[in-house]
């Protein structure tokens, strides 16, 4: 009697990246985000030297919107606290956390290195080199925007030079590539001093130099469209080309190969990079590694899919930037720390972190 003949095992196709969370498990993590920008808002508005209970603020909020739900119970000053002084800083944590964190998303995959971010290449030192020499010089070739036009070309400028000078002898390296951020972070940073230590106004030179460490300070409601226009282009672009980012995570010749023009498209991303970070860093100063932390937390929980990360990260910056500002604020009251300062303290020990785990990975694969 013939055997029935066994059928051969299933071959399981390998799950892309990102997949793994599902399209449930995505929707679920980008709820809860949203929900928590909504509490980190909420915190922002209330908490400060004069504190404004929660349903106060929403009051308030709900009164300028002229909704007016509630009768006003609230005095003149507390609504001014809220309206005026920290709502535009608030939005702007949001604007500059969302940016940084999904621009750091786009350069480790432009160059294909978990260790790009803005702050670490050169890019914010740049970017702050061409916006004190505005203020120093006086330029206002562009009118209102000349400081973050400025900006732009400085980042542009830096983030070309330091991946030129990486790519001398062929293939990027983590440490070709960090090495080479940091060495002309250090020129650019040197050329700023020295632009403070020989300008004239005494005054303005002690602002800049404070604005150098980063903060959510000096922002209105007048300059805040800048930013946020320059965050929703950055996230809107980025989101349309995130089939082209998966690719490069291939590597040039298997994106090339999927009809990818790489030295063209890499060319474009990092002009739209350039200008994402220097418009940030004009409005906020360069708050450095949101865009290393934020990248790498959260493809814990939805994969390397830029079609997820980039909305999730650029919740998860809003998120982070707006609690690093509460904490800036209430920290050492009623003196006000640096945000700056707060996340070079957290992202300090995370890019050793990822720097212990990147050797230890390529010593695993025998690579020296």
């Amino acid at each position: 009697m013939t055997q029935p003949a066994t059928e051969a095992p299933a071959v399981r196709r390998p799950v892309p990246p990102g997949r793994r969370t599902g399209r449930t498990g995505l929707t679920v993590t980008l709820l809860v985000l949203t929900a928590l920008l909504v509490v980190s808002v909420t915190a922002g508005l209330a908490i400060g030297s004069v504190q404004v209970p929660p349903g106060q603020v929403w009051g308030i909020l709900t009164h300028a919107l002229g909704a007016g739900w509630t009768e006003p119970d609230w005095s003149g000053a507390r609504e001014t606290i809220v309206l005026d002084v920290r709502a535009p800083r608030v939005l702007l944590g949001v604007v500059t956390g969302a940016g940084l964190a999904v621009v750091g998303t786009a350069l480790q995959a432009l160059v294909r290195n978990p260790l790009a971010e803005p702050y670490l290449l050169g890019v914010s030192s740049g970017a702050s080199l061409g916006a004190v020499s505005v203020i120093v010089f006086g330029v206002s070739v562009f009118g209102p925007v000349s400081l973050s036009a400025a900006a732009f070309l400085g980042a542009l400028g830096a983030l070309l030079l330091v991946y030129a000078t990486a790519r001398t002898g062929g293939r990027i390296t983590s440490v070709r590539l960090v090495l080479s951020g940091v060495a002309i972070a250090a020129v650019l940073t040197a050329l700023l001093d020295l632009l403070l230590l020989t300008t004239d106004r005494g005054n303005e030179a002690r602002a800049v130099l404070a604005w150098t460490l980063g903060g959510l300070g000096g922002v209105n409601w007048d300059t805040l469209w800048l930013p946020s226009l320059a965050t929703l282009l950055g996230v809107g672009v980025l989101m349309v080309q995130s089939r082209n980012l998966n690719l490069l995570l291939a590597g040039e010749e298997a994106a090339t190969t999927m009809g990818l023009d790489v030295a063209r498209f890499r060319a474009r991303m990092f002009v739209l990079v350039s200008l994402v970070t220097g418009v940030l860093v004009a409005a906020a100063g360069p708050i450095g590694f949101v865009g290393l932390m934020l990248p790498h937390i959260v493809r814990l929980f939805v994969g390397g899919d830029h079609r997820r990360v980039l909305p999730t990260a650029a919740l998860g910056g809003a998120v982070f930037l707006v609690w690093a500002d509460v904490a800036a604020r209430t920290i050492a009251a009623p003196m006000e720390v640096p945000v700056g300062v707060l996340t070079a303290l957290c992202g300090g020990p995370f890019f050793l972190w990822l720097m212990r785990r990147d050797a230890r990975r390529s010593t695993d694969r025998g690579v020296g």
